[in-house]
């Protein structure tokens, strides 16, 4: 621990990937309500040695932590009778993506939980979608094309991200209430922009003229703002809006979940109090993804980095190299990136000003569907088809938030020899599947992999639910398809519903272009798993659904992907032991604070620390800060989940064991004077655990039990805190 003073400076319908709000009225003339619940539970996964997803950069493993991920979940209800409820179930998550790995056994895990209600969570109404931060631990999906970077698939990342989820399923569950539900939209500017304009411009003038207000990205945010019936109490909001997760950079090393994230950490302070830690409190703020595909938070735009100079506009390159072509801003750094207050203020906007209250039903229908082999009419009487699915050479390019392979640009349309040769290894594409795919030269036909498991999935969901899984559409593929919804519910004289698309949800395939984009084969074209006529088999099965639900029947359905859990490889090397040198102790303070700082100053401890995956310390924390109160009394102020705090944990070098933890805390601005200090806190794993496990198990086998005292000794906890200091006023 370290003390210091600080001293005060002078101076809907819900596409799942739907949700459309069925009738809305005036605050003061509807009875109607619905049954809400939420919960909120943390899911940060390890902090240390694992790779994150997003990037796919093998060197971007975990050292730390800034912002702890969270699962937000909400259960809505139109029914008052327990016994005949129907629910629709959302969850945000802050994850890169849903998985459909993931939702199987968070259904399993709920239906442990609610032991007595099993069945209230199913496929068919639940939608997990992630916020696709690219700043969370990878290996929870279970196909083989995610799990390269990650070295296979992670049981410390998934079993956190399910256990997380169904628990805050469950504190929903256990909360629900009379609630009114009421929306908002509007039109946020400033906020993002887009990554592939050239791309963009290849769809129609006359459809770009039609969005010339909002340009080539959607402005919209949707909010629902929940409110106890009885009380008139806020107890949740939940809201889409388009941006990536990119805020932090592919330099990042620390969890984090990005702007999206920080957006719900201020709303949940402010409506809970600002001396409530985060995580804790009764009001739970959702940011959910939408249709981000081709969507940046780096507002200034992307530039060579050593020049200074524009990209070029087609391949977003440098001469050639695309590594040198990367986005940035608004702020100096990603920090500062990140630190933008947008979304969140234009949301408070939005809730402030909600006064039409959701009345209605609510329902939904789910379909699994084989994307690879979908017959499509087209608007001129041609019969197309989807393809087998495969990725493109630009895909290996990356894109501007983060680029890929120096090797490759965005834009490619002509194969090259060497690479078609290398990647022919894996699978060699048929003359057909080459045509299918035109123009997109194929670099990894993943289609036809299924060593030594599925490389994609063999078959998607698609959900829509009606209150009152998208996955990376862009933007004007969203506009299609919001517009194609919009024109089935006008076919059922609606005519006052709102849509949006719920990204990122239940399972993950990439990216949807439109038919004009893919001909582009930028970094989304080439992502463009199905082929050019993706968006219009999608399109078509999500209009199919949605005649279902309105037509009260139910709905047709592929066979589900397979459950592989059991499959699933896994190379990434475990947590062997710690140690320290002589005369050292776990937790001991190597570099120390100052005595005294200013608020906006820096304070940084460092400490003799163990691998943070030996004890993820889900709702806890590494570290705390703590001020001094009246009867000499220790107050926790900030932990590891808020903004002013940054755990960071490296391994010293050729000293195997050996780790080093560095806390900074960033001294708020309104911070007020006092005494503080800084407290780390960890689970060492010494080398003899491993013999205690043999031993254990030995002398169970024997019949003597004593041994687990042994081995508790050896895996034990720590949390010193000292060097407390005295300091007058200044």
């Amino acid at each position: 621990m370290v003390a210091f003073k600080l001293f005060h400076a002078i101076g809907l319908i819900w596409i799942a990937t739907f949700v459309f709000p069925v009738d809305a009225v005036s605050i003061d003339d509807s009875d109607d309500f619905f049954l809400v619940g939420t919960g909120i539970y943390d899911i940060t996964g390890p902090i240390a040695d694992i790779n994150f997803m997003g990037y796919a950069m093998p060197q971007q493993t975990g050292h730390g932590l800034h912002l702890r991920l969270r699962s937000r979940a909400f259960v809505i209800s139109e029914a008052a009778n327990e016994l005949h409820r129907y629910h629709d179930i959302f969850v945000s998550a802050d994850i890169g993506m849903g998985s459909d790995l993931l939702t199987f056994r968070v259904v399993e895990r709920l239906d442990d939980l609610l032991s007595e209600r099993k069945n209230l969570c199913k496929i068919e109404n639940l939608s997990i979608s992630g916020t696709h931060t690219h700043s969370g631990p990878a290996g929870f999906l279970q196909y083989v094309l995610y799990q390269f970077t990650s070295l296979g698939f992670v049981k410390e990342t998934f079993n956190t991200f399910v256990e997380g989820i169904a628990q805050s399923l469950l504190r929903a569950q256990l909360n629900m209430k009379e609630t009114d539900i009421m929306i908002n939209t509007g039109l946020l500017f400033g906020a993002n922009i887009n990554r592939s304009p050239t791309s963009y411009l290849e769809n129609p003038l006359s459809e770009r003229m039609f969005y010339e207000s909002e340009g080539d990205t959607d402005k919209t945010m949707l909010l629902l703002k929940f409110q106890a019936k009885d009380t008139k109490a806020d107890i949740g909001l939940l809201n889409w809006f388009a941006v990536h997760g990119t805020s932090m950079n592919n330099t990042n090393l620390l969890v984090s979940s990005d702007n999206k994230g920080y957006a719900s950490y201020l709303a949940e302070k402010h409506f809970n109090g600002n001396s409530t830690l985060p995580g804790r409190g009764d009001f739970v703020a959702a940011f959910a993804s939408t249709n981000l595909g081709d969507v940046s938070p780096n507002t200034a735009g992307a530039k060579c980095i050593d020049t200074g100079l524009p990209c070029d506009d087609k391949s977003s390159s440098c001469d050639g190299n695309s590594l040198k072509c990367i986005g940035s801003g608004p702020g100096n750094d990603m920090f500062q990136s990140t630190e933008i207050k947008k979304q969140w203020h234009y949301a408070k906007t939005l809730f402030d000003g909600a006064k039409k209250i959701l009345s209605g039903k609510i329902s939904s229908r789910h379909s699994w569907v084989d994307m690879s082999n979908q017959e499509v009419l087209l608007e001129s009487g041609e019969v197309v088809k989807t393809c087998s699915a495969a990725l493109g050479y630009s895909f290996a390019a990356g894109t501007t938030d983060g680029p890929g392979s120096g090797q490759f640009v965005q834009g490619t349309v002509i194969s090259n020899p060497f690479f078609d040769e290398v990647a022919g290894f894996l699978s060699r594409p048929s003359v057909e599947e080459k045509i299918c795919q035109y123009p997109k030269p194929i670099l990894i036909n993943t289609g036809d992999l299924s060593m030594p498991y599925f490389w994609d999935p063999p078959t998607v969901p698609i959900s829509i639910f009606r209150l009152g899984d998208l996955y990376e559409f862009t933007t004007m593929a969203g506009r299609r398809l919001r517009k194609a919804i919009y024109s089935t519910l006008k076919e059922y004289d609606i005519v006052n519903g709102t849509v949006t698309i719920a990204g990122l949800s239940n399972s993950y395939v990439h990216y949807v272009t439109t038919y004009e984009e893919y001909q582009a084969q930028r970094y989304e074209a080439a992502s463009t798993l199905y082929g050019p006529h993706t968006l219009n088999a999608f399109i078509m099965n999500f209009e199919r659904i949605l005649k279902d639900l309105l037509d009260g029947i139910v709905s047709d359905s592929d066979r589900p992907p397979p459950d592989l859990g059991d499959d699933q490889l896994s190379f990434v090397p475990p947590v062997v032991f710690d140690r320290i040198g002589f005369f050292e102790r776990f937790g001991g303070v190597i570099d120390n604070a100052k005595e005294l700082y200013l608020q906006g100053q820096e304070a940084q401890v460092s400490f003799r620390s163990a691998n943070p995956r030996n004890n993820q310390r889900i709702e806890g924390t590494f570290l705390s800060v703590d001020q001094l109160g009246p009867n000499n009394r220790w107050t926790t102020r900030y932990v590891d989940g808020d903004w002013c705090t940054k755990f960071a944990w490296h391994s010293e070098p050729n000293q195997l064991g050996k780790s080093i933890a560095k806390i900074t805390w960033n001294v708020p601005d309104d911070e007020v004077e006092g005494i503080y200090r800084i407290c780390h806190y960890g689970t060492r794993k010494l080398p003899i655990r491993e013999a205690e496990i043999l031993m254990r198990s030995v002398l169970d086998k024997l019949g003597f039990r004593g041994s687990s005292f042994i081995l508790w000794a050896f895996s034990s906890s720590f949390g010193y805190m000292w060097n407390t200091l005295s300091l007058n006023s200044w």
